[in-house]
């Protein structure tokens, strides 16, 4: 089967970076699926893990955690799939990744295809959703006010692929109002498009800007992106009592700053659940069925800002350099082997 993959890390801009390769056709067994991938999108880690893991001595590093597909063969275990069925997912970050023809992946975390949505557009979804969705809902519990706080949430990278998402989800299934970032004028129109009530530009001192809205201390702050260079503004800015979230990197974190203020801190990472075969794991394929739900029921609608055909190693090289340029809206796929 034809796939993408490298051998050793490094920047994008090398001619082994990533390459086309063919490898040997999965089969699947237990509760795993065997999937025809027919779209697949690029986010962060996907950069992160090409720049800094190498592949076993001999073998290929396939990236790649999202995926939308057909169901090719089953395994002896699974129960809630059959071969046929179109499926989307983001996958296991401890697995080999869905840049190839045809990908194994558990079931439980798996949804059903929105059916409203081309291949391409529903590519566009499931990472960033259950990242936005398990932070709003399970880390920051959003639907539980703060005494005495604006019943708000200050997104920071809004017009970027978790927080495209994260805005239309909390429009869609809460009433908390929600404050976005956004630096440029198109993406300032992006965000206010998704449904922000308010845009706010992270390239100046966020404390001020949020304070002149005159809608209070905000409840709650999710930080997706440059959480380091926030930091201080967000502890000036939220609420006491408040909950920050984040998913960034940030090489140090002094949450110290928010003792004062009793702030709860809520680190979020989607593959958590799948890393450690959680007793809840299957919670992810749950939710990726409400959000296929929300989307044909127009309720949200796909991030795709751009597709790529076809899936090869030097889209798939475009789309990492696009990522890493910081300037990306909404999400980037590929289509089509």
């Amino acid at each position: 089967m034809k796939a993408i993959g490298y051998q050793q890390p490094g920047p994008i801009d090398r001619e082994s970076a990533l390459i086309d390769i063919e490898l040997e056709r999965p089969k699947a067994t237990g509760r795993d699926l065997l999937v025809e991938v027919r779209a697949i999108s690029v986010n962060p880690v996907d950069t992160k893990v090409r720049l800094g893991a190498a592949a076993p001595a001999g073998e290929w590093k396939v990236l790649g955690w999202d995926a939308v597909g057909r169901v090719a063969e089953i395994g002896e275990a699974v129960s809630a799939f059959k071969p046929g069925d179109e499926v989307y997912y983001a996958g296991s970050i401890a697995r080999a990744g869905a840049n190839s023809q045809f990908h194994l992946v558990d079931e439980r975390i798996v949804g059903r295809k929105p059916a409203s949505l081309s291949h391409a557009e529903a590519a566009a979804l499931p990472l960033t959703a259950i990242t936005a969705w398990e932070m709003l809902f399970d880390r920051l519990d959003i639907r539980r006010p703060v005494p005495g706080a604006a019943n708000a949430i200050l997104i920071i990278g809004g017009a970027g692929g978790v927080g495209s998402i994260a805005i239309q989800l909390v429009r869609a299934l809460t009433d908390v109002t929600v404050i976005a970032t956004a630096s440029r004028p198109e993406t300032q129109s992006w965000v206010k498009e998704l449904g922000a009530h308010h845009v706010v530009d992270h390239g100046k001192p966020l404390a001020e800007q949020v304070a002149a809205l005159g809608i209070g201390a905000p409840a709650f702050v999710f930080s997706t992106t440059e959480t380091h260079r926030h930091f201080k503004e967000i502890v000036e800015l939220i609420a006491p009592q408040g909950r920050f979230g984040l998913i960034d990197d940030p090489e140090t974190l002094d949450v110290m700053s928010f003792k004062r203020k009793a702030v709860s801190t809520h680190w979020e990472f989607m593959f958590t659940r799948s890393l450690f075969q959680t007793a809840d794991m299957a919670e992810q394929g749950k939710l990726l069925d409400a959000v296929a739900q929300l989307v044909d029921e127009g309720n949200i609608r796909t991030t795709v800002t751009e597709i790529l055909h076809p899936i090869n190693a030097e889209n798939l090289a475009k789309a990492h350099a696009w990522l890493e340029s910081g300037r990306a809206k909404g999400k980037i796929v590929l289509e089509g082997f």
